[in-house]
């Protein structure tokens, strides 16, 4: 009835300093996909190495233009010193000062792409690592400046050392934001085929799929990436990988399956054509990963970066099942665990509480096996609790009940046995003017499939309700209220132009 169209290197080191590490970038990489989740953000990522004592830190006094010509006079005449050179040069590029005064420094990019292309192997990884530091720059020209490693960072996706494809990986998703000259660049020299070959080589290495996807996602939301970036990806290879990837590894954890999930997030919303990707199994993939997530939210695991795998997948079942209609087999559990995320995160994250009911709405439109599903597990109580909740919960909540109500008498006497026609009576008396919207759709309906329900709301003394609605509120309101007045309660009617 209503269906709605709407983010790992190892190196040596004691344990625990590896265990703080990793639990630094949890936390950062968790901030920068919370970023991604709540306003769709662009964001760069900054790979770092456990053997670096100060890692997370930048730079801290920017050089001088003298002595970043020095450095790169050091690392060109350094010999076997140049890749301890290179990481000295790595973290004074940490300092955003320090990268434009490099930038426009003569032959500062020749020789860092020399030593990128050059056949040691340390010094490659260092100069990756810099072009790395660079490209974590929000200042567009230092993106432009390295273009030229370009197809450097593309032909070593394909190289056999997994450290340096995660970093030319990472590199190139910090590019893809900073122009449309870039990404245009880019785009000539192939990095979607580039993408899809990388996966597909390296799929079982998690750590690689996880940067393919943040490399992939970065593209996919560019402003023109309907016109120029998604005929590309959908024609390649690469959908099927990032599809197959959207299952979380236990061991692993969230991270690959949560950037898969945002690109397929980004072609489901692009207004394209979905029907390649239901046949690819998108739609199936989605239920199913939700389901065995709903299992872990079931027992209690409600943090812990289950809630951002959670939001693409409510983002991608309700927009395909929007572009398709009724194209889901009719799985209660789909219909349970929709519900059990609405109640779960109620008070921990709102709006994903809504994401659901949003996604539980778009199930439910038109498809009377999944309505029959509701009141089957009796969920219709729950449903109804919602209505007291603002923030578009309790309209959501509407929304899903009148889908139900839509099916007629039997489906409506049902939900009013649950109480629907008492709690009504309370939402016609919200403040939120989409709320009494709906609360008046929904009543309508009710009421028009049985005189019986005409008696139990006058019992209710919901009629004086409508009066003050048809006196009191606003148009769309006052018209609504007065239809069903003249048409259900014309005893009322007479009485009202008598008086008048």
């Amino acid at each position: 009835m209503w269906r709605l169209k709407t983010v790992h290197h190892k190196a040596s080191g004691s344990a625990s300093d590896l265990e703080e590490f990793k639990r630094k970038r949890r936390e950062f990489e968790k901030g920068l996909r919370q970023a991604r989740r709540d306003r769709q953000l662009i964001s760069k990522r900054l790979l770092q190495n456990v053997d670096d004592e100060d890692s997370m830190e930048t730079g801290s006094t920017p050089l001088t233009p003298e002595q970043v010509r020095e450095m790169i006079r050091g690392v060109q005449t350094g010999g076997e010193e140049k890749a301890v050179r290179l990481a000295s040069l790595r973290k004074a590029l940490r300092n955003p000062e320090t990268q434009l005064t490099f930038i426009k420094s003569e032959n500062s990019m020749h020789m860092l792409i020399g030593q990128l292309s050059a056949h040691n192997a340390q010094c490659q990884l260092e100069a990756a690592r810099c072009l790395h530091e660079l490209s974590h720059s929000n200042h567009p020209s230092v993106g432009q400046a390295c273009l030229p490693a370009g197809p450097y960072l593309l032909t070593y996706l394909s190289g056999q050392s997994t450290k340096l494809t995660e970093l030319c990986l990472y590199t190139l998703g910090n590019l893809c934001p900073d122009s449309a000259v870039v990404r245009e660049k880019l785009l000539a020299q192939g990095i979607v085929s580039a993408l899809a070959n990388c996966i597909h080589n390296q799929r079982y290495n998690l750590a690689v799929v996880e940067a393919v996807g943040f490399t992939l996602s970065q593209l996919l939301q560019a402003k023109d990436a309907t016109e120029k970036i998604i005929p590309a990806v959908m024609a390649s290879e690469i959908v099927p990988h990032v599809i197959s990837a959207l299952t979380p590894d236990p061991e692993f954890g969230f991270g690959p399956a949560i950037e898969c999930m945002w690109c397929l997030h980004y072609l489901v919303s692009s207004n394209l054509d979905n029907s390649m990707l239901i046949a690819q199994g998108a739609l199936s993939q989605c239920s199913a990963v939700l389901i065995t997530l709903g299992g872990a939210v079931a027992q209690g695991n409600l943090e812990g970066g289950i809630e951002l795998l959670i939001w693409p997948l409510l983002r991608c079942l309700g927009n395909l099942l929007v572009s398709e209609g009724d194209v889901m087999p009719e799985d209660t559990r789909l219909l349970a665990v929709l519900c059990l995320f609405s109640q779960a995160y109620l008070h921990l994250h709102p709006a994903l509480s809504r994401e659901s009911l949003w996604a539980l709405n778009n199930l439910t439109a038109g498809s009377r096996g999944f309505c029959s599903g509701l009141l089957l597990l009796n969920m219709v109580p729950i449903l109804i609790q919602f209505l007291s909740f603002s923030k578009g919960i309790n309209s959501m909540a509407l929304r899903v009940l009148g889908n139900i109500a839509h099916h007629g008498t039997e489906y409506c006497v049902r939900l009013t046995q649950a109480g629907l026609l008492t709690a009504l009576c309370a939402t016609l008396k919200m403040a939120e003017p989409e709320v009494v919207t709906l609360s008046l759709e929904v009543l309508y309906m009710l009421i028009s499939s049985s005189p019986q329900l005409i008696e139990e709301f006058t019992r209710l003394n919901g009629v004086p309700l409508l009066e003050a609605i048809q006196y009191n509120s606003e148009e769309e309101h006052r018209v609504k209220a007065a239809y069903i007045l003249d048409h259900h309660f014309p005893s009322f009617s007479e009485v009202e132009s008598l008086s008048s």
